[in-house]
């Protein structure tokens, strides 16, 4: 694909409460080294700067961050202020709060109920905001419930500290249970082509239904995770990449895209030529067969 010249408004756009954003945006964690978190080495902070700019140049206005996004020399909300401070009107951006990583990198205990306004001030601090535009509560494995820590969220929204609230690694309980306390403007999920999993297939369908944002995480990286994107693909998503001249990963977020209008699409990366890549996967348009076997190979992913 003639990536250099497709902007994000080509995926058209969907709304985050009353922000519109166009519908690929940009996932901060990939922009503090060569793996997220601790697991890589740290990246060149211009370069990393040159790529939040260049995708701001190419239309894209949802940036994902945190402030637990960082690697021994680089903090993603640092880079955020620096290389776009003061910011565009239409620029949007969301956090997420919850986890925790101490001062040395390594996961802490997540945070209670009372200490998430300590997260969300970080945050201003580090973008250099009054208010947040978004702030997803992210679950662990260990909160059945998140009632109380979404209370939380929603005192911090009534005070005007942030203007919209979502939720992410969560299920339809978890979601019947934010909305007994506030709106709901995106839900931000592990989700991947070859990665199925019957509670995200729902969430998906649940937030169609509700007009909600979907919000996959890792959706090129699948199975790498953190670790970056995969480098293992399928015959289905090689021969729909050898059909419109596309790399795998353009298929992957074009796949993703394609699961629904209210699909928002995060894919991070510290590489200037991936970011035009990525961006430009907005445009690429599947046909009907193509999604057919896609979808196959999807369910037949989760095949033992």
């Amino acid at each position: 694909m003639a990536s250099r010249t497709i902007t994000a408004a080509a995926a058209g756009t969907w709304p985050l409460g009353d922000l519109p954003v166009n519908r690929i945006g940009f996932g901060a964690m990939r922009l503090t080294g060569s793996a997220a978190f601790h697991l890589g080495t740290p990246s060149d902070r211009e370069r990393s700067i040159a790529v939040l700019r260049g995708a701001v140049e190419l239309g894209v206005n949802h940036i994902d961050t945190a402030a637990f996004y960082f690697s021994s020399l680089r903090s993603a909300n640092e880079l955020i202020n620096s290389a776009l401070g003061p910011y565009p009107d239409d620029l949007v951006i969301v956090t997420k709060v919850g986890p925790c990583r101490d001062y040395y990198g390594q996961w802490a205990s997540p945070a209670r109920p009372d200490q998430l306004r300590g997260h969300v001030e970080e945050n201003l601090r580090q973008l250099g905001r009054d208010h947040l535009d978004v702030v997803n509560f992210r679950r662990t494995a260990r909160q059945d419930s998140i009632a109380e820590y979404f209370g939380a969220l929603a005192e911090l929204r009534q005070a005007g500290r942030i203007r919209h609230l979502g939720i992410s690694g969560v299920g339809p309980h978890h979601l019947a249970e934010a909305l007994e306390i506030a709106p709901v403007v995106c839900v931000q999920n592990r989700y991947a082509l070859d990665r199925p999993d019957p509670v995200d297939d729902e969430m998906l369908r649940i937030c169609a239904d509700r007009g909600i944002a979907f919000v996959p995480f890792y959706a090129v990286a699948g199975d790498s995770g953190p670790r970056g994107a995969t480098e293992h693909h399928d015959d289905a998503v090689l021969a729909v990449a050898r059909e419109h001249g596309a790399s795998p990963a353009q298929v992957r977020i074009a796949w993703t895209l394609h699961q629904g209008p209210h699909i928002l699409a995060i894919p991070g990366t510290g590489n200037p030529d991936h970011l035009a890549e990525n961006v430009a996967a907005g445009a690429l348009r599947l046909t009907e067969a193509e999604l057919a076997r896609l979808n196959g190979s999807h369910a037949a992913a989760g095949t033992p």
